[in-house]
């Protein structure tokens, strides 16, 4: 009897160096995944990060060339002469609040050739960018600056468009200036002039009358009677930026205009603005910051993570007739404030978010021309 023994054919496996070629080519195709999600991650992160710190420079920048673009503008064409500390000590001041805080450090108002504390509508601030001066980390050079400008408010608007405080009649109550009142011209209704957007105190008043142009006060205090729509401006002496000197006998304090024009006798004021950037490093662990202070109100932020802040000025130079580009300092070069055409404006700002200190820094330049500064023709 013949018996078949069946034929064991077993599968085929794999070999242990298959085993490993394949788990070699998992691992590398896992880790070309994982390399690229780490990637595009990064992409992501990036592309977040810089799209903040744009919208956070161009929230900062837009708002400073709309304050660079007024510059002047308003302003007597030269700038403003201010108390020269004769009758009280001390000169006028800029970039300070109501608690007596400045924000700057060098914050008196500089000379107009022998003439001292003098208001331009463009103050370079060349390497006084910093409160407190202060270090700001990650400052190429630790160069910082602030700049100042002065206009004047044509935003303080009746129901009719003109401007609110040219519908007062505003007439000095004593001889040195320290007091004013403000009462509605005939057919006018305007606001309350201490109303919504209206005057506060530590606001700068500009006064012309008779041949005196361009005086300037802080208000202290405000009355406002809502019953006959009339109100009173204190201008006491001691105020925060030290523009209020009563005692003081040259033109350019309020006392000076008010003894020239006599009490009871229409002047025309309107609101100035005085208002400095500059960069502020808070405490616990805040990151820098770029602010506005305007007058002698209290300063206010305007962007956050902004690292550097730097001007320069394309300056008319009166002796050669020509246009000197770029001037980083033009006071400390003997140039005017008045002959600054345009501003060269530089400023670098650093990502909000660091995802594990992978900050990314970033610049937006442009430039503003400062078309109410004082006209030069270089071509006659």
């Amino acid at each position: 009897m013949n018996t078949k023994m069946g034929v064991h054919n077993p599968e085929r496996g794999f070999t242990l160096l298959e085993l490993m070629i394949s788990m070699a080519l998992g691992l590398l195709i896992m880790a070309t995944m994982a390399s690229l999600f780490k990637a595009g991650m990064n992409s992501a992160i990036l592309i977040e990060q810089r799209a903040d710190t744009q919208a956070n420079l161009r929230a900062g920048i837009d708002l400073m060339v709309r304050d660079l673009s007024l510059a002047g503008a308003g302003v007597p064409s030269g700038g403003i002469q201010l108390p020269t500390g004769t009758g009280n000590s001390g000169l006028s001041k800029y970039g300070c609040d109501q608690s007596g805080t400045c924000h700057v450090v060098s914050h008196t108002y500089p000379a107009n050739g022998a003439s001292t504390n003098y208001l331009y509508g463009i103050i370079p601030g060349y390497l006084n960018g910093v409160e407190g001066g202060a270090t700001v980390p990650a400052a190429p050079a630790g160069i910082n600056d602030s700049i100042t400008v002065a206009y004047c408010d044509y935003n303080f608007a009746a129901s009719n468009g003109l401007p609110a405080l040219s519908q007062y009649n505003a007439q000095f109550t004593n001889v040195n200036g320290s007091t004013m009142t403000l009462t509605p011209k005939a057919g006018d209704t305007p606001p309350a002039i201490n109303g919504a957007g209206g005057i506060q105190v530590g606001d700068l008043i500009m006064a012309s009358g008779g041949s005196v142009t361009g005086v300037v006060g802080e208000v202290t205090n405000i009355s406002w009677n809502s019953g006959s729509s009339t109100g009173t401006l204190t201008f006491a002496n001691g105020d925060p930026l030290n523009i209020n000197q009563s005692a003081e006998t040259s033109s350019g304090s309020l006392a000076y205009l008010a003894s020239t024009v006599g009490v009871g006798v229409n002047v025309s004021v309107t609101r100035l603005y005085v208002v400095t950037y500059y960069l502020s490093v808070p405490g616990g662990y805040q990151t820098p910051r770029l602010m506005r202070q305007v007058n002698g109100l209290t300063p206010v932020p305007v962007a956050d993570d902004i690292i550097n802040l730097q001007f320069a000025y394309d300056t008319y130079n009166s002796t050669t007739a020509a246009l000197d580009a770029n001037q980083a300092n033009p006071i400390g070069v003997g140039e005017s404030p008045n002959n600054i055409q345009k501003i060269n404006l530089v400023i670098m700002g650093q990502s909000i978010d660091n995802y594990g200190n992978k900050s990314q820094n970033m610049y937006l330049a442009t430039d503003v021309s400062a078309r109410n500064m004082s006209f030069t023709n270089r071509y006659d």
